[in-house]
Order: C-alpha cells, then sequence, then structure tokens
C-alpha cells in the first residue's frame, strides 16, 4: 500500500490503522509481521517527507534573511 503517490495524510492514517489491527488480539503472527513491516515501510516514507518539508521551510526562512 507504500504507494509514492500517497499523500503524507493517506501514509499516516495507514499507520493508525495498521497500529488498530496488531492492537487485535486476533491478528496472526503472520499478519502481524506483513503489518509491522507494511508500517515501517510506511514511517520511513513519512520521515522522508517530513525531512524535505522542514528543509524547505529552513530554505524559505533563510531567504527572508532569518535564521
Amino acid at each position: 500500500m507504500n504507494e509514492p503517490s500517497e499523500s503524507f495524510e493517506q501514509k499516516l492514517a495507514r499507520i493508525d490503522a495498521i497500529v488498530k489491527e496488531l492492537a487485535n488480539e486476533q491478528t496472526t503472527l503472520d499478519r502481524g509481521v506483513a503489518l509491522f513491516q507494511e508500517g515501517r515501510a510506511l514511517i520511513t516514507a513519512c520521515e522522508t517527507l517530513l525531512k524535505g518539508a522542514q528543509e524547505q521551510v529552513e530554505a524559505s526562512t533563510r531567504g527572508e534573511g532569518k535564521p
């Protein structure tokens, strides 16, 4: 489900759904491992998006003469 075209908000919503499913005691071990791996990939993608956004903000503020 970790499609490049997904927005940050879509990725975050999927992470939330994964957490809820993992909290379900009926989730099998195999499904739990697959969900964990998907969640980890989504978290990495979100971190990358956040870092890019932070760099854009910092570049904008430097361009305005702010630290």
